[in-house]
């Protein structure tokens, strides 16, 4: 076989081997974010980080190729030294064509070559310089290498595994040096140095051509997967950015929940505090208005017979004064035995004694319990066939009553008021009690604080009875809902479960 078509079956076998590898990489699909079929694009800042990464990925690249270069170069030169020791064995005949000696061919020539490009990838391990000194001093090896085997076809191997070494630096300008130095090497050859006529072919000018074309051949291939490669390492930078995008968001939205959380953790602490502080507070409350319950009894009990003494004596009362005072003593003594009652109504629970109760009856004694006031009515829209619930009947009674009074007490003067009072079966099979008014309304700042204990916008209210309505409510484990338009009116809602529970047994707050 002549050394022309050996020449093209070696370049087709290093072509059909980075083929491979090219078609490897073209048959990877496209990096794209998990879960979307298309990335978004990129914005300036993540677009610079992708570049830094890649910068990054590829200068470690170059580093490691350095690395491996700078055994090459060592473990090349004492190959060069080795056959030049035994280059007796070359086909050509040093008698007839006299030139240096081989070995000082290897150590002279060699010596360079390996010491230049080793300085350079130990001082400057990456940078543009070492690896084009590289490219050029590995193809000079292979020129050299073929000179002192005598021009044998298998050192011509030698070329393209060079081209195929220099491809692991992933820059096309590397692989671009080293195939016009390997046509240059070539054609200096074909003109008579450093031994003439050791071309690949016989006809110089045509071997320089053969030999341009098949370099080209394999550099445009390695060039292009060199491209694929670094397309597939950009694919990574992105989603690598992608990804610390993500995590920085996640990361963020750890930070605002951890945050919420410190700020719910104070709050709740704050009103365990306040709880613990409302629970020392009742128990003193309920220890002083039971302390207080036996003299204001006894102070009713002495006014009453002063008056009715008083009554008994002519004239005396005959000064307005004296009734004036007499009748606020009665008044505020009652206001305080109230008072003392519905504080230790708020801070003990009593167990519930559960009984079937007519609501339409029960609404009934409530509005004859009801002081009157002029323009203002009460109606009773509860039919009376409505089927009793279970509940503690004296309970119910003092929550209608609270509703039913503060409803009157809230209609503006000069006004036509209107209490309604309906009850009815609703959704879920429980009664719904509604206790609604065409009053001023409750005004928005106001709505959520009018079941706070002692929170009260009378000027001698006590502040508890919607605390107890509530408390009352729950107890029963109902619910208790307002609905107020300033202006307009409210409505209390009452849900009570239609499940008949065991009596004397008081349900948890």
């Amino acid at each position: 076989m002549s050394n022309k078509h050996e020449m093209g079956a070696l370049a087709g076998r290093a072509l059909a081997s980075h083929s491979g590898t090219w078609e490897a990489l073209r048959s990877l699909p496209p990096v794209t974010e998990p879960g979307r079929q298309e990335s978004k694009p990129l914005d300036a800042t993540q677009e610079s980080r992708v570049r830094w990464l890649l910068s990054e990925y590829l200068g470690a690249v170059r580093r490691r190729a350095d690395g491996l270069c700078i055994w090459l170069m060592a473990g090349q030169w004492v190959f060069a030294l080795a056959l030049a020791v035994v280059t007796s064995a070359h086909p050509w005949d040093w008698r007839m064509h006299p030139g240096p000696e081989p070995l000082w061919v290897a150590l002279l020539l060699g010596g360079p070559l390996c010491i230049i490009p080793v300085t350079l990838a130990l001082l400057r391990p990456g940078a543009v310089v070492t690896r084009q000194v590289m490219a050029v001093t590995q193809v000079l090896w292979s020129v050299l290498l073929v000179h002192l085997s005598g021009a044998r076809l298998e050192t011509h191997f030698h070329v393209f595994g060079s081209l195929a070494l220099l491809s692991f630096y992933r820059d096309p300008r590397v692989l671009l040096t080293a195939g016009v130095t390997a046509v240059l090497a070539h054609m200096l050859r074909g003109m008579g140095w450093p031994a003439p006529g050791a071309t690949f072919s016989g006809a110089s000018g045509w071997s320089v051509l053969e030999l341009a074309f098949w370099v080209g051949l394999v550099d445009g291939v390695l060039v292009l997967a060199c491209r694929g490669v670094a397309r597939e390492m950009r694919c990574v930078a992105e989603r690598q950015v992608r990804l610390e995008r993500a995590y920085e968001r996640e990361k963020q939205e750890r930070e605002r929940t951890t945050e919420r959380s410190g700020r719910e953790l104070a709050d709740n602490q704050e009103v365990m505090a306040r709880l613990e502080k409302l629970a020392a507070v009742g128990q003193l409350t309920a220890t002083v208005s039971h302390e207080l319950r036996n003299p204001l009894a006894a102070a009713r009990t002495a006014n009453a017979a002063v008056v009715r003494r008083l009554r008994n004596v002519e004239g005396a009362l005959d000064d307005p004064r004296l009734r004036r005072f007499l009748d606020i003593i009665e008044r505020e003594l009652g206001v305080c035995a109230s008072l003392t009652s519905e504080m230790l109504e708020f801070v003990r629970e009593r167990p519930l004694v559960l009984q079937p109760c007519s609501l339409h009856g029960l609404m009934e004694e409530v509005i004859d319990v009801v002081p009157a006031r002029d323009g203002v009515s009460v109606m009773n829209r509860v039919p009376a066939a409505l089927e009793p619930p279970w509940v503690d009947r004296e309970l119910l009674r003092k929550v209608l009553i609270n509703l039913v009074q503060n409803a009157m007490e809230a209609m503006p003067l000069g006004r036509e008021g209107r209490v309604e009072v309906s009850a009815e079966l609703g959704v879920g099979r429980a009664f719904q009690i509604r206790v609604a008014d065409n009053g001023g309304g409750i005004p928005a700042g106001v709505l959520d604080h009018i079941f706070d204990p002692l929170f009260t916008t009378k000027a001698h209210g006590t502040g508890l009875g919607l605390t107890v309505v509530s408390s009352t409510v729950r107890q029963h484990g109902g619910t208790l809902r307002v609905e107020s338009r300033e202006g307009e009116g409210s409505v209390f809602t009452i849900s009570l479960p239609r499940v008949r529970a065991v009596s004397g047994v008081a349900c948890p707050s």
